[in-house]
């Protein structure tokens, strides 16, 4: 075994292993998480849709609603792109 103890053995062998092979489905969790769970709540998005719609009520205007979803989904954009660079950066059959 190389000489390795328990703890390196799992720290530089089994674990790098591990991480390969549980991080697509780690990043689609993450994904899934911020946008259907609190996590989306937690970062102010439901108070953000909430304004919209009180704005867009007031005003007899759609633009808040569209401005607030456009803002939604560029933010899940970015924490997909996150996720797909972290992917890439570990992926196994690199070119």
């Amino acid at each position: 075994m190389l000489g390795y103890t328990r703890t390196q053995t799992f720290v530089k062998i089994i674990m790098p292993q591990m991480f390969k092979r549980v991080l697509p489905a780690m990043t689609n969790e993450i994904i899934t998480l911020v946008k259907d769970t609190s996590l989306s709540f937690a970062i102010a998005t439901a108070e953000m849709f909430t304004m919209a719609k009180q704005i867009a009520a007031k005003e007899a205007s759609l633009m808040p609603l569209m401005a607030a979803g456009v803002f939604y989904y560029i933010f899940n954009l970015i924490v997909a792109h996150v996720c797909k660079m972290v992917e890439k950066h570990y992926d196994y059959y690199r070119i």
